[in-house]
C-alpha cells in the first residue's frame, strides 16, 4: 500500500519503531519536511531503502503555511534551502504548501502565505515537480493558479477539504490534479466522503498524514491505518455504483496513482 503524505520524523515521537513497521508492512510513502533535519532524516531513510530494495521514501520539502517567522526558523533560509534542494535533484516533491484559514491567528498571516507560496510554485515550475498542497478553507486561493498549476508534472491535495465540484473544476482546467484522502472518510466528513466515493478511480491517493490524524480512539496515526481508510473508499464507491469498489481494485489503483506523482520515472 501507499501513502501519499505523511511526516516520518515527527512519526518518531510517537511510534519508536515507525521506520521497521513501515517496511514490515510494505509502504512505499511521500515523507513531508519544513527543515533541513527532517529533509536529512527523510533522505537518509530514503537512501538506505534503495540500498537495501525496501518499500521506497520519496522526499517533499516545504514550508508549511501554518508557520510562523522567529527563534532559529527563518523563512528566507527556508526558501533557500528549498531553491537549492532543486538545484541538486534531491527533491521529489514540494509540499505541504499552500493556504490555511482556518482561524483568525492563521487568517493574520495570510499575506505571508501568499508570497511564500509564490515562491514554492516558482520552485516547483522551475524543477519541473509535483507540489503537495494544503488547502484549509481557502481553495478560493487555488483557482487563480490554475494555469502555473497545470505546467505541474502534478499536484495532489492533502487531505482533500474541498467539495467534489471544486475538484472537477480543477480538472476541467486542466490540472493534473490528485485527491488525497485519509481519517475524514471515516469520521463522517460529508463533502470528503462524497469526493472519495465519485472521483475518477485514477485520482485518488491515501494517506494518513501520520502521526496528525488519528482514527477514533487513536492517539496518532500510522501506517496500520490505510488498511481502515482504503476500505471504506472502497465501500463508498461500491455504494455509489463508482469503478474500483473493491479493497483490492482499489489498492492497485491508489498505488499505480502514487508512483505516477512521486516517482523520478513519472511518465506524465
Amino acid at each position: 500500500m501507499t501513502e501519499a503524505h505523511c511526516h516520518p520524523w515527527d512519526l518518531r515521537e510517537y511510534l519508536e519503531d515507525a521506520e521497521k513497521e513501515r517496511r514490515e508492512a510494505g509502504t512505499a510513502i511521500a515523507a513531508s519536511s519544513w527543515n533541513r533535519e527532517q529533509f536529512e532524516y527523510h533522505e537518509s531513510l530514503a537512501k538506505k531503502a534503495r540500498s537495501d530494495g525496501a518499500p521506497q521514501v520519496f522526499c517533499c520539502f516545504a514550508l508549511h503555511p501554518q508557520l510562523s517567522e522567529g527563534g532559529d526558523f527563518s523563512f528566507s533560509e527556508g526558501i533557500e534551502l528549498l531553491q537549492s534542494l532543486g538545484a541538486e535533484g534531491r527533491l521529489d516533491a514540494v509540499g505541504e504548501t499552500g493556504f490555511d484559514l482556518f482561524n483568525e491567528e492563521y487568517r493574520k498571516g495570510e499575506k505571508i502565505q501568499d508570497e511564500i507560496f509564490a515562491c514554492h510554485l516558482e520552485a516547483a515550475l522551475k524543477y519541473s515537480l509535483p507540489m503537495v498542497l494544503h488547502v484549509r478553507r481557502a481553495m478560493h486561493k487555488i483557482f487563480p493558479f490554475a494555469k502555473e498549476l497545470k505546467k505541474l508534472p502534478a499536484v495532489v491535495f492533502h487531505s482533500w477539504p474541498g467539495a467534489r465540484g471544486e475538484g472537477e473544476a480543477l480538472l476541467r482546467r486542466g490540472v493534473n490534479a490528485f485527491f488525497s484522502f485519509g481519517s475524514v472518510v471515516l469520521k463522517n466528513h460529508r463533502e470528503a466522503m462524497a469526493s472519495a466515493a465519485l472521483f475518477p478511480a485514477e485520482r485518488i491517493l491515501l494517506e494518513t498524514d501520520a502521526p496528525y490524524q488519528p482514527l477514533h480512539g487513536r492517539a496518532f496515526s500510522s501506517w496500520c491505518d490505510l488498511e481502515a481508510i482504503c476500505s471504506c473508499i472502497a465501500d463508498l464507491r461500491k455504494e455509489a455504483g463508482s469503478p474500483c469498489a473493491t479493497k483490492e481494485e482499489l489498492e492497485e489503483t491508489t498505488t499505480a496513482n502514487f508512483f505516477k506523482v512521486f516517482s523520478p520515472l513519472r511518465l506524465l
